[in-house]
């Protein structure tokens, strides 16, 4: 095993969109373990948006991520040190380790490592379908949005993480579900393999009017949930679809992540549809972690929960993948394979 631990700190706050310069790559020497202490060897590193609200020193709902200091981020990896009789060598586990090689915690912590089985799940689906992810969509949709069969949900960002789960699960509870996404091949993958009923390319609708239209003709029925990833024109046109009663999980707002204003031009409508919209952070609903996962997990495990995943090589490669998240690049889920 390698004396040396490469990792990833924040360098300097973003002015507008985040650039390499932000990041650095650095060495630190791996000191020997303590009673307690557990050393995982991480295999993935999981990427995601909320990263970009964290690397801003302004208030939010966490701590703003701090410079000098390795980037947050869930990571899934194996044991290969312990001094902690609840793990052993070889084990596969997940937990909040950050952008860098190895992670050393004192499992006697609760919740700082979970072990995970890959008898049946890919040890990445627990970063995706069967992780955060996952209960995010879960979360929002189960809970806030709350469908009945026969209705009709809506899911920006439809081909990624989040999104693709939100879909499947509408789906599985018998709503009609439309997608949004960019790009004709994503819209392609949202209908073909995820089964959605229809998808948006928002990219093919520049303004509010085309984008309402669009959303117009693919929900004949009106929309009577929405989970929101994006914010901005797709939230303008959900609004203008909107029925009465109608619930959005706020669950993102990608739109904004650089500092850009994100005004509402119609917000009257929540008013005069009577609207639920509410925002969330998976987070601060642990209680439902246990139920969600086993849901997802066993989904997953049969084949019935489809997802695909974007994986850059190497530690290095973090910072221009997390780049390439939040310009859209990636499709589905995206990872860093560190073995």
């Amino acid at each position: 095993m390698s004396s040396v631990n490469r990792q990833i700190v924040l360098a300097s706050r973003p002015q507008g969109e985040v650039t390499p310069d932000n990041f650095r790559l650095i060495e630190t020497p791996l000191a020997p373990l303590a009673e307690g202490q557990v050393r995982v060897r991480h295999h993935l590193l999981s990427l995601d948006p909320y990263m970009r609200g964290r690397m801003n020193d302004t208030k939010s709902y966490a701590p703003p991520q701090q410079l000098g200091e390795v980037m947050i981020g869930g990571t899934a990896g194996e044991v290969v040190e312990s001094r902690n009789d609840h793990f052993q060598l070889g084990d596969r586990v997940v937990g909040m380790g950050g952008w860098q090689e190895y992670q050393t915690v004192d499992a006697r912590d609760r919740g700082a490592l979970r072990k995970v089985d890959t008898t049946h799940i890919p040890l990445s689906a627990y970063l995706g379908a069967v992780g955060m992810p996952g209960v995010t969509a879960w979360y929002g949709l189960v809970r806030i949005i709350a469908p009945k069969a026969g209705e009709t949900v809506v899911v920006s960002a439809a081909s990624g993480a989040v999104g693709s789960a939100v879909g499947q699960l509408a789906k599985a509870r018998g709503c009609r579900v439309v997608g949004v996404a960019g790009g004709a091949e994503k819209c392609r993958y949202v209908t073909d393999e995820l089964g959605f009923d229809a998808c948006v390319d928002y990219k093919q609708h520049a303004d509010l009017k085309a984008l309402s239209g669009a959303l117009k003709a693919a929900c004949p029925d009106g929309i009577d949930g929405h989970f929101e990833n994006v914010g901005g024109l797709v939230l303008d046109a959900v609004l203008l679809r909107a029925n009465a009663f109608s619930r959005v999980a706020l669950c993102g707002m990608i739109s904004g992540y650089n500092g850009e204003p994100i005004p509402l031009q119609f917000p009257q409508l929540m008013l005069t549809n009577r609207m639920k919209v509410q925002g969330f952070i998976v987070s601060e609903h642990m209680d439902v972690w246990p139920e969600a996962l086993q849901d997802l997990g066993g989904l997953v495990a049969a084949g019935q929960l489809k997802y695909r995943e974007t994986i850059a090589q190497g530690l290095a490669a973090a910072p221009d993948a997390f780049i390439g998240l939040l310009k859209g690049r990636n499709f589905g889920k995206q990872l860093v394979q560190l073995i």
